[in-house]
């Protein structure tokens, strides 16, 4: 990875550890041919890293967001972060920063905004994924749709990461490793490898 875009993906506004980062840059350049797409963007941390692979690759990624902040970015909650509420709505958003950050990595021909609903873009979406990355809403029904919508969307060996998948209730939420489970349960993945949180799996067949 360049150091450069290595460094703006380091100093992007996230919670990704750099070492997760890492290893999200290696498993999207594991992947076939194809595009990429990422659900969860916020500031561009995760598409940054991504985004490096792709431009080493050729290839697109795609990041769905709908920049509002999952409920943990809500005020009131843990990771709210006052300084993303935009003044005008009152609400969050997080596309002019993810676009800054995007921008200043030299990323613009690599990464595509799409800006809106996961599971109902999920629902229109008609062309095979080489790579998936499931980082959004970390709550039950948000999680499972993500899994639900775009899974079926991944091609055969294509690569699915899932951020914040912790086996042990103690660290922290339980959605994104049910979603890692039913992965694995389907038959059809086998493990690339982990690191901290985020887990790699190949789509076999």
């Amino acid at each position: 990875m360049d150091p450069q875009r290595r460094a703006f993906a380091e100093a992007a506004r996230g919670f990704m550890p750099p070492e997760e980062g890492r290893a999200l840059y290696e498993a999207a350049m594991a992947a076939p041919v194809g595009p990429f797409l990422e659900v969860g963007s916020y500031c561009g941390r995760s598409a940054l890293f991504i985004g490096a692979a792709a431009a080493e690759r050729g290839a697109v990624l795609f990041a769905v967001d709908h920049h509002r902040g999952s409920e943990e970015n809500q005020p009131g909650w843990e990771w709210h972060e006052p300084d993303l509420v935009d003044p005008h709505s009152g609400l969050i958003d997080t596309l002019p920063h993810f676009r800054r950050n995007v921008y200043d990595a030299g990323l613009e021909d690599h990464v595509v905004a799409v800006v809106g609903n996961s599971p109902r873009l999920a629902a229109h979406w008609g062309t095979p994924l080489a790579f998936l990355f499931i980082d959004g809403g970390h709550g039950a029904a948000a999680a499972h749709a993500d899994y639900e919508g775009w899974i079926p969307h991944l091609a055969p060996g294509g690569v699915l990461a899932i951020h914040d998948v912790f086996p042990d209730p103690a660290d922290g939420g339980r959605p994104p490793y049910e979603i890692y489970l039913r992965a694995l349960e389907r038959g059809d993945f086998t493990e690339m490898g982990g690191t901290g949180s985020l887990r790699v799996l190949r789509r076999t067949g």
